[in-house]
């Protein structure tokens, strides 16, 4: 009896002792976005070991907002189209004139579902490196966002260069919208979000009722961690297997190096860098700084929209903002090495 009531006063001990690293830093990081240290961060979610540890909301924003998480959305493209997959409505090999007969005889129509997953479908469109042309922009002027993309002139051969767009999300988007018989709206409602219970979300839709699948969509940070939460489960929730293991683990290799470190653009000092690499949708980059050495598997969205996941300390991220076209959309790197990650090795010490 004596020696169970000392590990329950332990554990007591240990728990408290840990909230009270854990707080110190991120009370300090709370500081710093309300003073703009940290600008525009608009809400800041950190659960470790499936407990939430740190959940703030800045700006007028609060837990029940619903924010734009941009083109953070394309990762959920991926998993619709894992879950297509998995329901061997679509193949990776499939090319795109088995939905578009218009394609047929065209080189476009050799472009296969995996060169769209990867960006590397050769369409004459970039929009990561600001090399141009912004057909995201052009498309949106269009009543018809489907046949826009499908008119975009293909200038290398697929499968090779990594050229970032909205262009390949949107045709993913109709290709599962195609291949199911109902809209990408329905599809993701009923595969995705309903077993997770993502209830309140908004599209951005074409003229046509077209579903904007590269991102523009809005939902709330809460249901943003769900989305990360069940890619770090391998595709499970609750017990219930929304998309197989294979397909997470296929998905987010990210083995395309892109030349580019999200690190290095929040210009946090001292950090070591190494390029990101891409995936189906989903980036990884190492992370170095001090004595962290880790990697981190992300979804990224214009002005700071990032649902994270670091396997190494059993962590999931989420942060919106509204740096929107400007490098401090990089500060959540910033802030995850110089606070989130400290504070749970500091627990993970205790």
């Amino acid at each position: 009896m004596k020696t169970l009531l000392f590990h329950i006063l332990m554990l007591l001990y240990i728990t408290s002792k840990g909230q009270e690293v854990d707080q110190s830093f991120f009370r300090e990081l709370k500081e710093k976005i309300v003073d703009n240290t940290y600008p525009q961060i608009d809400a800041v979610i950190v659960e470790n070991n499936g407990h939430i540890i740190f959940e703030e909301y800045f700006h007028g924003f609060d837990k029940d907002s619903r924010h734009d998480i941009r083109s953070a959305f394309k990762s959920i493209t991926s998993l619709l189209a894992g879950i297509a997959i998995d329901k061997k409505l679509i193949a990776l090999d499939d090319p795109l004139e088995r939905f578009f007969p218009e394609l047929k005889g065209e080189d476009k129509g050799k472009i296969r579902v995996q060169h769209l997953l990867e960006m590397r479908a050769g369409l004459n469109c970039e929009e990561f490196y600001a090399l141009g042309p912004n057909c995201e922009d052009e498309m949106a002027e269009t009543e018809d966002w489907v046949a826009f993309c499908l008119g975009i002139d293909l200038i290398q051969q697929p499968g090779i260069n990594w050229s970032y767009n909205s262009i390949a999300p949107m045709l993913v988007g109709e290709i599962i919208a195609r291949a199911s018989g109902m809209t990408v709206m329905e599809f993701a409602a009923r595969n995705l979000f309903q077993p997770l219970g993502i209830e309140d979300y908004k599209w951005t839709i074409s003229p046509k009722g077209q579903g904007m699948t590269a991102g523009s969509f809005f939902m709330r940070p809460l249901d943003m961690l769900k989305i990360i939460d069940l890619v770090r489960n391998k595709g499970d929730w609750k017990g219930q297997q929304i998309i197989s293991s294979g397909w997470i683990e296929t998905s987010t290799n990210c083995d395309i190096i892109i030349d580019y470190s999200f690190t290095r653009y929040s210009r946090m000092p001292n950090a070591k860098y190494q390029s990101a690499r891409y995936g189906f949708f989903w980036y990884r980059e190492h992370l170095k700084h001090k004595d962290i050495d880790t990697e981190v598997l992300f979804a990224s969205g214009n002005g700071g929209q990032y649902m994270m996941s670091v396997p190494a300390h059993n962590l999931a991220i989420v942060f919106t903002g509204s740096n929107y076209g400007n490098w401090r959309g990089k500060l959540p790197f910033d802030i995850m090495l110089e606070y989130i990650i400290p504070a749970v090795e500091q627990i993970e010490k205790i």
